[in-house]
């Protein structure tokens, strides 16, 4: 079935199935559970299966929209879609790419899907199962390259950042099912399984033949350092007369706290007594660092 979408001021009764007016990321749809009517602006619609909004009078019900239709005697195919997005910063461009590898219920050609084209492509992609071992997925997708068109890409953005090869572009992972596409009699582009979305962490091999790139998801952060500041108890990190530092006063001191005549001899020393004597001994000190640091172990 094709969900309708949610309108305002309307009555709704227990069982109603509707949807958000705008594709949902989450690919969830909703189930009235309370009958009502609805308020007058569409609610804030919840992302998780199983978690209820209040909408006016009525309450609805999150569900998957295509996880009942998989429970069928003979369910429709899973369609899985990618669209690489690049980084005009990084690659010099913000083109979008979309394919399919064709592979499910002999799809043989192109697929529209709300609207956009996803071309078919020998693509494999592997890796984006869940495990309980602690650590995120590492998928890889490897790309067809018999034709040079993933060399000649990589080559372009290149051009803008060397040796990127199209490290940092996006890649958004598109299931639904068969059904659900453009062109068929239930087609809804609000149909669909979760969207993922993941990162280019590197180029992990390129021949005449394939090229293959290790994704990584947004939260896998490998190389870096949590918190960003240092934890530092005597150094001040902001710079000075900085919007963080704050100072804008006409008293002047060198690094040493001695008093000066001149703008050009001010040197902030760092020091929590630094900050007082700009701000008061008992001002609030815009002190960027942490003095408590080390007193509790």
């Amino acid at each position: 079935m094709a969900a309708t979408a949610w309108a305002a001021s309307t009555a709704f009764a227990v069982g109603d199935i509707r949807r958000a007016t705008t594709v949902q990321a989450s690919g969830l749809w909703f189930r009235c559970t309370t009958a009502g009517t609805s308020g007058s602006s569409e609610p804030n619609w919840p992302t998780d299966v199983g978690n209820t909004t209040n909408d006016n009078t009525v309450v609805w019900t999150a569900f998957s929209s295509v996880h009942e239709e998989l429970s069928v005697l003979a369910p429709s195919a899973i369609i899985e879609m990618f669209e690489l997005r690049l980084d005009s910063s990084l690659h010099g461009s913000s083109d979008v790419y979309r394919w399919h590898s064709g592979a499910n219920d002999q799809v043989t050609g192109n697929i529209v899907w709300n609207g956009e084209t996803y071309f078919r492509a020998p693509v494999q992609a592997d890796g984006f199962e869940y495990k309980n071992g602690g650590t995120l997925p590492r998928p890889t997708l490897s790309v067809a390259n018999l034709d040079g068109a993933v060399t000649a890409l990589l080559l372009g953005v290149n051009l803008t950042t060397p040796g990127n090869d199209l490290t940092g572009a996006t890649v958004k992972r598109i299931r639904t099912l068969k059904r659900y596409i453009d062109g068929e009699s239930s087609a809804d582009p609000n149909a669909k399984f979760p969207d993922e979305i993941w990162r280019i962490s590197r180029k992990a091999t390129e021949t005449r033949d394939i090229v293959t790139f290790e994704l990584s998801s947004a939260f896998d952060l490998a190389g870096q350092k949590i918190p960003k500041r240092q934890i530092v108890a005597n150094t001040c990190q902001w710079i000075y007369r900085s919007a963080e530092c704050g100072y804008a006063g006409s008293n002047y001191f060198d690094v040493n706290g001695n008093s000066v005549s001149a703008l050009a001899d001010d040197v902030c020393g760092k020091r929590i007594a630094s900050c007082k004597l700009r701000f008061g001994e008992n001002g609030e000190l815009p002190f960027g660092s942490f003095p408590g640091a080390g007193l509790i172990r």
